[in-house]
């Protein structure tokens, strides 16, 4: 059975022009065409494919992808080995970037009173100035905005990069209790969620269940912090919200 190039198109998600100059670059020629001239595409051609739209997600140009897929000595099991190395590296950033996210909204670091070296070593280029503004507007108000600040006016780079290995590997624990399968309400789950409000009250400020179930709300209705944690594996923001509500419940 081949499929015609609308078809592919709309089950790959990408559009008709696209598969047209794949074709034009001979990144990915039909296998078969009708009589009247029309590309069909077969089993083959949507492995190909399939190859060609990972190493577009990891960055590769097509030009490379061309020269990876026609390598004589690489077979489909090397390029998803490689794929899944290239990907795992991906997510690893990404977790990253979540952590420097959630240090930024949460403990409101406005002023952090370290070097350029050391804020550049502990938050590479993400920048918690940049969230000043709308920090301010939602919880420059608070209690919490004045004990947060009080406390990381005082922490060192020592301290930063203490707080940041306990928020990883909360997180880390996260994914790998979402991977298995366990249930967010689950006695093991709820834990995680417990160490993660134990973890805001001890570096930033006295934070209750029901301001934890705020933070939970949060992470699944921000596009910002919903499309992070759902890159990392797909409905972990939902995830996550229902494990900090069935602790706040408990």
């Amino acid at each position: 059975m081949t499929l015609s190039i609308g078809q592919v198109a709309k089950l790959a998600g990408i559009t008709v022009r696209t598969l047209h100059h794949y074709d034009e670059i001979a990144l990915l020629t039909p296998s078969t065409r009708t009589t009247a001239g029309y590309r069909r595409y077969t089993d083959h051609d949507l492995l190909r494919l399939q190859q060609i739209l990972l190493y577009r997600e990891l960055g590769f140009p097509l030009d490379d992808i061309a020269g990876i897929l026609d390598h004589p000595h690489t077979d489909e099991l090397t390029h998803l080995q490689r794929q899944h190395d290239l990907l795992t590296r991906k997510a690893e950033r990404l977790h990253q970037v979540i952590t420097n996210v959630e240090r930024a909204i949460q403990a409101q670091t406005l002023h952090i009173p370290l070097t350029p070296e050391e804020r550049l070593a502990i938050f590479g280029d993400f920048r918690p100035e940049d969230h000043q503004a709308e920090v301010q507007r939602r919880w420059g108000h608070t209690a919490a905005y004045a004990q947060s600040q009080s406390r990381v006016a005082t922490y060192t780079e020592a301290d930063w990069r203490r707080l940041t290995a306990e928020a990883a590997a909360i997180n880390d624990d996260l994914l790998a209790a979402r991977r298995a399968g366990r249930p967010a309400d689950s006695p093991e789950v709820m834990e995680i969620a417990e160490r993660h409000r134990a973890h805001i009250t001890r570096w930033f400020y006295d934070c209750t269940p029901e301001m934890h179930r705020c933070l939970g709300d949060l992470y699944a209705t921000d596009p910002r912090f919903t499309a992070t944690y759902d890159a990392l594996a797909p409905g972990l923001a939902a995830y996550y919200r229902q494990a900090i509500h069935a602790n706040a419940r408990r």
